[in-house]
């Protein structure tokens, strides 16, 4: 079998895949711990990605290569 890797979660009692998927018993399996999410920079990352789409939206005018002047 192939190595795969899937996202699975601790249930307090058992590791738990988040997705089916036909495990042979006694297979042997390598386990990661990943740090819990860090929301504060969750936060941060959605504050820049709607500054973006503030600066980038729909009606952002589209610039030409006539529009872009070389400095003298």
């Amino acid at each position: 079998m192939p190595t795969v890797a899937f996202k699975a979660h601790f249930n307090g009692d058992h590791i738990v895949l988040d997705e089916p998927f036909d495990l042979p018993p006694h297979w042997p399996l390598i386990v990661t711990l990943l740090p819990q999410p860090d929301t504060e920079r969750a936060d941060w990352e959605a504050l820049a990605v709607e500054g973006l789409a503030r600066a980038y939206s729909p009606d952002e005018p589209d610039y030409s290569l006539a529009d872009i002047k070389r400095p003298l």
